[in-house]
């Protein structure tokens, strides 16, 4: 099983019912700066705790600055056995873009 993709508009509609978990893997300035609202910070402190908290099949979108190193994240949670993992296409940077109002600080 892969990780699938998921774009800012499909994030945004689910993000009001709180279907998913989001995970923010943006250095810590960056996400202090601004993030998805209810999103968490990932890194590789917190991963373990994170893997332990999280059910394997709770819907997790990972976010990074534009799409790309949210892959890898998303990979290897589903090497970890996560099974309903996702990246966010053009990452926080296309969130910003098109929800410039939906940013918490």
């Amino acid at each position: 099983m892969a990780f699938k993709h998921i774009s800012v508009a499909e994030v945004r509609e689910k993000l009001t019912s709180n279907e998913l978990v989001i995970a923010d893997i943006r250095d810590p300035n960056s996400f202090a700066t601004g993030h998805i609202p209810g999103a968490m910070h990932l890194t590789n402190a917190n991963i373990a705790q994170f893997m332990q908290e999280k059910e394997f099949d709770d819907m997790i979108v990972i976010v990074c600055y534009h799409g790309i190193s949210s892959q890898g994240a998303a990979g290897y949670l589903v090497e970890q056995g996560f099974e309903n993992v996702y990246s966010m296409d053009g990452g926080f940077t296309q969130w910003a873009s098109e929800c410039a109002d939906c940013i918490e600080r």
